[in-house]
């Protein structure tokens, strides 16, 4: 792995943002953290730069509308960490507080109002990490990291480079594209369902209670 992918992992947590003016204005920026991480082959490298094409070249409305669909409709693609761990279980409240309280113990205060557990989130936190702690708590998350992106490549989705590269880092085996499919979601069940949490801990610190497989 890159001894320094900072600028990779503050790239994938970007590209998996709302595709808002504010993300299409740094997708060049991004492009170009795609293109210098050593971490990444060439394939996965175009991969990533397909998706960051895709969002620049979409109409804003019709991009926006994609997300949506993809993550806030359902448990299969949700990007909150702990809906695939402990769905409505008690035990996600205290791990959010966990996970809370880590990313304070690092002396970050989270400001954009997403649970702890989002993983654009988490993204922005392991960038500020050690290589070791990086990869100990992406090999923590590798199981949901690759049920999102099988999950996405059953939906043809481009966003679903961005959980391979995650595994790549993580030092983990990548996707199966023939990995059987979640069953069919009852939407309206769905948006009424809170997201759950997620308190991942590498090894350099505690190790992910709640995340293991």
């Amino acid at each position: 792995m890159n001894p320094s992918p900072v600028l990779l992992l503050r790239a994938l947590s970007a590209l998996l943002t709302y595709p808002d003016g504010e993300l299409r204005a740094a997708l060049p920026e991004i492009s170009a953290a795609i293109r210098d991480a050593q971490a990444l082959d060439n394939r996965q490298k175009h991969e990533l730069l397909a998706l960051a094409d895709e969002i620049a070249g979409s109409d804003p409305l019709a991009a926006e509308g994609r997300y949506v669909d993809l993550f806030d409709r359902g448990r299969a693609t949700c990007l909150n960490l702990f809906e695939h761990v402990h769905g409505d279980g008690r035990e996600r409240g205290p791990a959010m507080l966990e996970l809370r309280q880590r990313y304070l113990d690092a002396g970050l205060e989270p400001t954009s109002g997403e649970l702890p557990d989002h993983l654009p989130l988490l993204l922005e936190y392991l960038s500020c990490c050690q290589p070791a702690e990086i990869r100990a708590t992406l090999g923590e998350i590798a199981h949901i990291l690759r049920k999102l992106g099988n999950a996405l490549l059953q939906r043809g989705s481009r966003y679903a480079a961005v959980m391979a590269a995650l595994l790549t880092l993580g030092g983990e085996p990548g996707l199966d594209a023939h990995a059987p499919a979640p069953p069919p979601e009852d939407l309206d069940r769905a948006w009424e369902e809170q997201p759950a949490f997620a308190p991942p801990e590498p090894e350099t610190t505690p190790a992910p209670e709640g995340l293991a497989r």
